[in-house]
């Protein structure tokens, strides 16, 4: 072990693991000492005979695991981005071991009592909070069952995290091995920059010509650029039964455990016991929310269908349009409507301006600086390390990797690899996973340069975190809270102050022009019956499937068809997501009945921005300030309060329906 990372100490004061030297072989001793290490702490905690206080109990609980966290952690990151058979092997493997290290100890009947035995009188708020955190968290881990119950409670864990890794693995591989070559015949339509990036996907690959792969971002500029209705269709049917049969048989497994686990801590079924203690509170608050966004985005939905069918007729199309001909006829109706071209506009924003655009958002609101640590080398050559500063103090370290390859995880995400806390003295460490197509020069579509503030959002929520205890530190919130801090940041991309002063062409420097400007952020609500109709649609089969009495014998494809055709779900639109991809509820658990957790937090994100807009000032040094403590409290705070105490009310509903064109 003399030559393991994982047994040295790091020469680095912002703390970032030496990905570079991490191999394989590393892993499997570096986990097995630090479950030994933690198994020790806990052991310890317990065999105090000293009455239970914070002091013993849970400021040690807070201690405990903290090596474990960031092995486990670096082969996430590892398997999320490299793509490696071995590191993937590995985390099947281990998986399923650390899920069940974990559901031993949250679910500890000595622990929990222990728990129960802190006294909380002359607690502050944030340690209330905690001490209520771990008895829910042990409570919901099964640790007031008997025996038996904790034993099965500790299966359930085991294998739903290896059936959740081997979800996950399927879309990845599924995503890596389809692509779609073709020939210089088949470019119509595609922009210049389009089909630099789709060669350069082909040269990546060691191919020759240019490429189409699964990426979502490929994917979606594909379909609404080619004018071969024939290869459209070819690349939308790819995406949509990425997987299917590799992970058929594992949603109804998954399901079944977990209407089990629900069942046995006493709720009737998954959907249930997801929601306790939410911001929610129950699956009929959130499906109340769920069902107001259905009806006005369906009705949308309708209407833009048949202005998409009026234009194709007129096109020749000679049928009716299908799910991979409405993004194609979209951006030619935003073009009559509006006067937006995609291909006009995406030169005006090339990769470097937009994140130039989001860090200099982020240091108007918040102070904030980013110093790129070109001595930091990270998983890859693509990642790029920043220290991030508040004035001259280094709040910690972030590293952002915005390229799609083969092998890497799709979508966009945000990972902790060390949680700010001032128990623990330990700095914040987040990455950003984007996956945009690499051109020469990467130009970005709207929705890419978005999603680039989105996960920021969620980067700022972990790195402005300044919290006393890790468990409450950056995006350890309720579940649907998280995607308030990520959300609202999107909102100031779509501002003047921010694209007159970032968005400039990519060869002449010269800045957006003020009409192809105010023809963007005019055509915001454009086909938004569309998109919150297959968002809403994907957050009720969640919510559909996470109710299931009984779902051991469930046929997914069935299923899904049959909620599709109850819910008279528009055959053009179809979901965000179909179930047999949906890694958001079956690659791991946290939006497992949990996917409303996007709208209900877009509708505090859409009332949260209105304050900025209402002040004349989206850079109001008073709302920035409130604002930034939302960031700093992390989970110490009741996020009600928090958002009452930066707003000066509740927030109010109409404004996402606002926001989004529909009433």
């Amino acid at each position: 072990m003399a030559d393991n990372p994982f047994f040295e100490t790091w020469d680095s004061a912002a703390g970032l693991p030496p990905f570079p030297r991490l191999r394989p072989e590393h892993f499997p001793p570096a986990l097995t000492a630090a479950l030994a290490a933690h198994k020790a702490e806990i052991a310890a905690i317990l065999a105090s005979r000293d009455p239970a206080d914070f002091a013993n109990t849970l400021e040690p609980l807070e201690r405990a695991g903290r090596q474990l966290s960031l092995v486990s952690r670096c082969l996430d990151t590892l398997a999320s981005n490299l793509g490696d058979p071995a590191i993937e092997a590995l985390e099947l493997e281990w998986s399923p071991v650390l899920a069940e290290h974990d559901a031993a100890i949250t679910g500890d009947s000595f622990l929990y009592a222990r728990l129960m035995a802190v006294p909380e009188d002359g607690r502050e708020e944030d340690q209330r909070r905690l001490l209520a955190q771990h008895r829910r968290q042990m409570r919901r881990a099964g640790a007031g069952l008997d025996a038996p119950g904790r034993a099965r409670m500790l299966a359930i864990a085991g294998e739903a995290s290896r059936l959740e890794t081997e979800f996950a693995q399927n879309v990845t591989r599924a995503e890596r091995d389809w692509t779609l070559s073709l020939s210089a015949t088949d470019l119509d339509g595609l922009s210049d920059d389009f089909r630099a990036a789709l060669q350069a996907a082909a040269d990546e690959r060691g191919e020759q010509g240019w490429l189409v792969t699964l990426s979502r971002s490929v994917m979606e500029q594909f379909l609404a650029q080619s004018t071969r209705r024939d290869l459209r269709q070819a690349v939308h049917q790819a995406w949509s039964v990425r997987a299917a049969e590799a992970n058929a048989p594992l949603v109804p497994r998954l399901l079944a455990l977990r209407a089990e686990r629900a069942r046995l801590l006493g709720f009737s079924n998954h959907a249930e016991y997801a929601l306790d203690g939410s911001m929610a509170g129950s699956p009929k608050a959130a499906m109340a929310l769920l069902e107001k966004l259905w009806e006005a985005g369906r009705a949308r939905a309708l209407v833009e269908e048949a202005d998409l069918q009026a234009l194709a007729d007129a096109d020749g199309l000679g049928g009716t349009i299908a799910a991979w001909d409405w993004a194609f006829y979209a951006e030619r109706l935003r073009q009559q409507r509006h006067g937006i071209d995609e291909a006009a506009l995406k030169p005006y924003l090339p990769l470097p301006r937009v994140l130039e655009a989001a860090f200099d958002t982020a240091h108007r609101l918040f102070g904030v600086t980013f110093v790129e640590r070109d001595d930091l080398p990270a998983w890859h050559v693509d990642a790029r390390s920043f220290e991030v500063k508040s004035g001259a103090e280094t709040l910690g370290l972030f590293v952002m990797d915005n390229y799609a390859r083969p092998g890497k995880r799709s979508g966009a995400w945000m990972s902790s690899l060390s949680d700010a806390a001032a128990l623990t003295g330990a700095r914040a460490v987040v990455t950003n996973d984007n996956n945009i197509a690499r051109g020469n020069p990467t130009l970005l579509s709207w929705d890419d340069a978005r999603t680039v503030f989105h996960e920021l959002g969620h980067a700022l929520h972990g790195l402005i975190s300044t919290v006393r205890y890790p468990s409450q530190s950056g995006t350890n919130v309720e579940h649907d809270f998280v995607e308030f801090p990520s959300q609202v940041l999107e909102n100031w991309l779509a501002t003047p102050a921010v694209l007159d002063r970032h968005a400039r062409h990519v060869e002449t420097g010269a800045p957006i022009p003020a009409a192809l400007r105010d023809a963007v952020l005019g055509a915001r609500t454009f086909n938004q019956g569309f998109f919150t109709t297959a968002l809403v649609g994907s957050a009720l089969l969640d919510m559909a499937l996470h109710s299931l009495d009984d779902p051991s014998t469930l046929d997914p494809a069935a299923f899904e068809a049959a909620f599709l055709a109850d819910r008279k779900m528009p055959e053009a639109v179809g979901l965000r997501h179909r179930t047999l991809h949906f890694s958001h509820l079956f690659g791991g658990s946290m939006y497992a009945a949990g996917y409303y957790a996007y709208l209900w937090a877009e509708v505090l994100d859409a009332d949260g921005f209105a304050a900025f807009e209402e002040s004349g000032d989206v850079f109001d040094p008073r709302l920035s300030q409130k604002l930034r403590e939302i960031y700093a409290a992390g989970g110490s705070r009741d996020p009600m309060a928090l958002y009452l105490d930066f707003r000066g009310r509740p927030p109010q509903e109409d404004a996402l329906l606002r926001a989004r064109g529909l009433i």
